[in-house]
């Protein structure tokens, strides 16, 4: 099974990821780059696997560049509290 198969085992891997990140003391700019890569890549290379992955999707093409950026940091804000 994926991590990108569920979306609660998708957002629990990202916080697993942002707490390494975290520890190895990245940068939170860092982080949103990394997130924003991520997502530019997801959108581009994968199929959503489920709902909100698809509506991620699309909220991500319609977006500009800023607005992608704002969402990059909004996923990284909603698994920044698993980490806490």
């Amino acid at each position: 099974m994926s991590v990108l198969d569920n979306f609660d085992t998708w957002k629990d891997f990202l916080a697993n990821r942002l707490q390494q990140a975290q520890q190895e003391g990245m940068s939170q700019q860092t982080i949103s780059n990394m997130a924003y890569e991520v997502g530019d890549y997801l959108s581009k290379h994968t199929d959503a696997k489920n709902n909100e992955e698809a509506i991620l999707r699309e909220l991500w093409n319609a977006a500009s560049e800023d607005e992608r950026h704002a969402i990059a940091n909004s996923m990284v804000k909603l698994v920044q509290g698993k980490t806490n």
